[in-house]
């Protein structure tokens, strides 16, 4: 699924052409370092578009996917996230990987910037909740960071726990979860190609309110596993407790996968509304298997997919 550059949404479209130039002006487009040392979203980050990884739908607006999320740790209505996230502090920030590895790390964000070259890949990002986005992310395969570790043959799954600081995150002090936010994959899922470790979306840092200052984006899986704000990384021989199957198992599998044929238990999931079509005449679109990334099919081989949703 290639995309044409005449179908790229332009830099223009993501954010107004005022607020380009005044980063231009102020030497904000800079390498992957030196863009978080300034902190906060706004400053550019360099990286080479992969069309291996692009979708051809049009990408959604920069104001809705910065504006529209699910955060919990900084509340539960769409525009807590963006209204509070302020408060996170991105720098310093380290991430401890650990586990059924050969080579324990605890890497800060620099490091993890210069692990592997940055590439732009436009995905397809769909929520549990029955609504869609296309984004333009910046990471590389989270399969770099594997290899550098050396997971020995113990290690069958990857647990990600992310930040849990009440004095940063308010909605850390409610009990909708329990805290902190734990998420995990199968090591062959965290090995795919399309597996990224993400640290920017439409040429910036990521904002904080979208998992800064690094996060995972899975885009053939619901929203809610692509851990955000991560601290630790473990590889470990047991499937992960992680927190929303915890929560309420019946409603969300350990696997969540993109599949139209297995309805929440309180919606359908046949279908979606990409939001940025939101005009009372738009019809929902058809929600694809995998989210239509069929080359992680061979992944749930022989699985019962209904059973291991």
């Amino acid at each position: 699924m290639l995309i044409l550059p005449s179908e790229i949404t332009p830099r223009d479209v993501y954010e107004s052409r005022r607020k380009f130039i005044k980063l231009a002006a102020a030497g904000a487009i800079l390498g992957p370092e030196l863009a978080l040392a300034q902190g906060g979203s706004g400053a550019r980050l360099a990286a080479k578009r992969n069309p291996a990884f692009a979708v051809m739908d049009k990408p959604t607006e920069y104001k809705d996917a910065t504006t529209y999320n699910n955060f919990y740790e900084f509340g539960t209505d769409k525009s807590d996230p963006a209204e509070h996230a302020h408060t996170l502090r991105t720098r310093p920030w380290t991430v401890q990987i650990e586990g059924e590895v050969k080579k324990p790390l605890t890497l800060d964000i620099d490091s993890l910037l210069k692990l592997a070259p940055l590439e732009e890949r436009i995905y397809r990002l769909r929520c549990v909740e029955g609504w869609s986005m296309v984004i333009p992310w910046i990471g590389y395969s989270f399969s770099e960071l594997i290899k550098k570790v050396e997971p020995t043959g113990n290690a069958k799954y990857v647990e990600f726990t992310t930040l849990a600081d009440r004095k940063q995150m308010p909605g850390v002090g409610s009990r909708v979860l329990d805290w902190p936010y734990v998420e995990g994959l199968r090591i062959d899922e965290a090995n795919h190609p399309l597996a990224l470790l993400t640290f920017g979306m439409y040429g910036e840092v990521l904002p904080n309110q979208n998992g800064a200052p690094l996060r995972m984006v899975l885009p053939w899986k619901y929203g809610f596993k692509s851990a955000k704000s991560i601290v630790k990384i473990r590889f470990v021989r047991d499937m992960p407790r992680t927190s929303w199957n915890l929560s309420a198992p019946n409603e969300y599998g350990f696997f969540s996968n993109v599949n139209p044929n297995v309805d929440h238990p309180r919606w359908s999931q046949a279908s979606e509304r990409r939001i940025g079509e939101d005009s009372f005449f738009t019809r929902k679109r058809k929600t694809l298997m995998f989210n239509g990334y069929n080359e992680v099919a061979s992944l749930y081989s022989g699985m019962d997919l209904k059973r291991f949703f």
